[in-house]
């Protein structure tokens, strides 16, 4: 019994491998096999004899289906890694959309809420100045030159948001291009030909070597926007604008304004804002009449890559003007530059009595609207009893 009983546990693995050798011819082809291909991915029978440590007779077995379930387990993967990749171009699309919104929120020439560059760029110089003064015991203001309203005079100034005064909202636009230029950036962002002044000269004299060292004072930049303004007859609006376009030229282009290019940048701002503002828009050709040295070809040029470095975005929003306008306010009474003060005429009291009589009797019509529309449900209800008093 025992040589029968170990004949029979002898002859039991050649019978196995006789059975799995008929499945030869269904194997996988050398061709086909991992070392040819270059996989570098661990085989699923290696993981199992490893792991589990399972009798050649299972071992053996999982050969035989080695090409279906690596080609599966192939798919699988290819299908993974390609939902993965369409996943991470969605998102990132998603998020270059988002990043443009947020740009353009955070963008001051475009949305209301965002703060202006030069309001932010001031901050740190009207600190100083405002440290200065308390350490030397100084008065902001100087000694005693603001003046201020009592009961017997009231003391306004003539510049509202929709009529400016222009001789000061000149001067704080020239404030605000002389704080862009003195904060600048100094991490060496390009400077476009265009607005080169070594490249395209505004006069016949020869620009200096170093042109493009020194800052300008606030007073020249001031005499350059002011020659332009008188000689073209433009308005204090078209001067809040200029900076809107300014500052847009700035973030979109992501350029610095500086020494170099300061003055073509203003004159491209101001040629483009002038036509967009007023009706009898002042042309290239006048310009050139203005500053004799220069073409009207290069003038021409200006205006078209200004617009292009736009996006062709010339619109300039109510709420937009309105912010600059009074971030203008703010930074003239910051530096001392406010606007000038005169006694409340009688004339200057009539018109205001006269407009806000008519704002009165425009919101008094909508009170009553308001009203009719809020008591309409009275006509269902009874009669109403009110308490009488008898003495």
């Amino acid at each position: 019994m025992g040589n029968s009983t170990s004949c029979c546990v002898s002859s039991s693995p050649k019978l196995r491998r006789n059975a799995h050798s008929r499945l030869e011819p269904y194997r996988p082809e050398p061709e086909l096999s991992r070392e040819d291909t270059g996989c570098n991915l661990q085989h699923i029978s290696d993981r199992e004899n490893i792991d589990g440590g399972c009798d050649p007779a299972s071992s053996t077995h999982s050969d035989t289906g080695a090409a279906g379930l690596f080609s599966a387990h192939t798919l699988t993967r290819l299908a993974a890694a390609t939902l993965h990749w369409h996943t991470l171009l969605v998102f990132g699309q998603l998020a270059h959309h988002l990043a443009q919104e947020l740009n353009m929120e955070y963008n001051p020439s475009d949305h209301p809420r965002a703060s202006t560059i030069f309001l932010s760029k001031s901050q740190t110089d009207v600190r100083e100045k405002r440290k200065s003064l308390y350490v030397n015991h100084q008065h902001p203001s100087g000694p005693m030159r603001r003046k201020y309203s009592s009961c017997s005079t009231i003391f306004l100034d003539d510049s509202t948001v929709s009529q400016p005064n222009l001789k000061y909202t000149i001067k704080c636009v020239a404030l605000a291009i002389y704080y862009h230029i003195k904060n600048r950036n100094v991490d060496g962002r390009m400077l476009l030909d265009i607005f080169d002044e070594k490249l395209h000269p505004l006069s016949k004299l020869e620009v200096p070597s170093d042109y493009d060292k020194h800052d300008p004072e606030q007073k020249q930049i001031y005499r350059f926007v002011r020659t332009l303004f008188s000689a073209a007859q433009l308005t204090a609006e078209c001067a809040i604008v200029t900076l809107v376009y300014l500052e847009r030229l700035l973030t979109y282009a992501e350029i610095d304004i500086c020494p170099a290019n300061w003055k073509r940048i203003v004159l491209g701002a101001i040629l483009l804002a002038s036509k967009v503002w007023d009706d009898q828009a002042v042309w290239n050709v006048d310009y050139c009449q203005i500053l004799k040295d220069i073409t009207v070809e290069d003038m021409n040029e200006l205006e078209r890559q200004f617009l292009e470095l736009l996006q062709f975005n010339i619109n300039v929003p109510s709420s937009v003007y309105a912010k600059y306008y009074f971030d203008l306010r703010s930074l003239s009474e910051a530096n001392n530059l406010s606007f000038p003060l005169e006694p409340l005429s009688r004339d200057k009291a009539q018109k205001l009595e006269a407009i806000s009589r008519l704002c009165d009797d425009k919101y008094k019509d909508m009170r009553k609207a308001a009203k009719k529309r809020s008591v309409s449900a009275d006509n269902l209800t009874l009669v109403r009893w009110s308490p009488a008093i008898i003495s």
